[in-house]
């Protein structure tokens, strides 16, 4: 394949920034730009030699495509993927995946079905540092693993209204709980959440939680907690992933990994470079292959699976189990 042509439902931040990785790519064009906000859509297709859609189902059937990318809130999933998948059109869908898991279900049996290629944006997965760890964690025993996401407030009004992006642990520290899961290969089988509204009660139309706290079972019987909190909104916070192994503690980050009690070589040198999760994409769907893919839909809905069981063990106040 020469050319590969995508379309886009969604143009805000996180798609413009895969439209401005994609069009690096040699052979790569945007043919078609979708977006409930018109002016969003007119811009972007503007720059991008694209036609502008406020109704994504237009788009889908007058244009063609090879992928279309899925860049929306959690709450905005419908049928976008699976029309494209039945359609013969690899899709890429930003994390989380979906904000009900029977929704997620019936995406993942379209892709099956129709056997598109199928990429979720965990990039970290992507990156060296995770890479290191999860080949040195592949002999070891992982005893227990602690991660805190303290960070602020996204100005986006429906980030915090609880029933549209689920809540902050569902929307943003996805990512630290993809990586627990990429790094061990070890799935989560039981989830005990509690969370609170403690100190931002005052903010506009908020109904997340700014206290989230949970615990985690592995199938291996390894243990997890994390805690994540939006409080930080004057800037700073915490972002760490620490795996407890006998005698040893590594901590994980997005800059590299700590050993402690000595600095292991396995970790030591120069990280290299993360490649270009777009890139990977568009390679996958020229090769035709779904193993170059670090995170398939089936993978990220697992991911997502286990922060709605969080949130219906914090409603209920009882420990809940992923679906998936």
């Amino acid at each position: 394949m020469s050319e590969v042509k995508i379309g886009f439902v969604g143009a805000g931040g996180n798609a413009r920034g895969h439209m401005e990785r994609l069009v690096a790519i040699d052979g790569v064009s945007i043919v078609a730009i979708a977006d409930v906000v018109e002016e969003n859509a007119k811009e972007t297709s503007a720059q991008h030699g694209a036609t502008a859609y406020t109704d994504f189902h237009a788009m889908l059937d007058a244009e063609e495509m090879d992928a279309l990318y899925v860049s929306i809130p959690p709450f905005a999933h419908t049928d976008a993927e699976i029309l494209a998948a039945q359609a013969g059109v690899h899709v890429f869908v930003e994390k989380p995946v979906v904000l009900d898991m029977d929704k997620g279900f019936e995406v993942l049996e379209a892709i099956s079905s129709a056997g598109v290629l199928s990429s979720v944006g965990y990039q970290l997965r992507l990156m060296d540092s995770t890479r290191r760890l999860k080949s040195y964690l592949a002999d070891k025993t992982v005893g227990m693993i602690s991660s805190h996401r303290w960070g602020g407030l996204p100005g986006t009004g429906w980030w915090r209204v609880m029933d549209q992006s689920g809540g902050q642990l569902h929307e943003q520290t996805t990512h630290q709980l993809d990586v627990m899961r990429y790094v061990t290969g070890d799935e989560v089988v039981q989830v005990t959440a509690k969370y609170a509204l403690r100190t931002m009660g005052d903010v506009e139309n908020i109904t997340i939680p700014d206290s989230q706290a949970i615990l985690m079972e592995f199938g291996s019987g390894a243990l997890a907690t994390l805690s994540t909190s939006p409080m930080m909104t004057q800037g700073g916070g915490k972002s760490d992933i620490v795996f407890l192994l006998r005698d040893q503690m590594l901590e994980w980050s997005t800059a590299g990994i700590k050993s402690i009690p000595e600095q292991l070589p396995e970790f030591e040198g120069e990280a290299a470079a993360t490649p270009n999760i777009d890139q990977v994409f568009v390679d996958a769907i020229r090769a035709g292959d779904q193993s170059l893919i670090p995170c398939s839909y089936e993978d990220g809905l697992r991911t997502c699976a286990v922060t709605v069981a969080a949130n219906e063990s914090a409603a209920t106040g009882q420990p809940a189990k992923p679906a998936i």
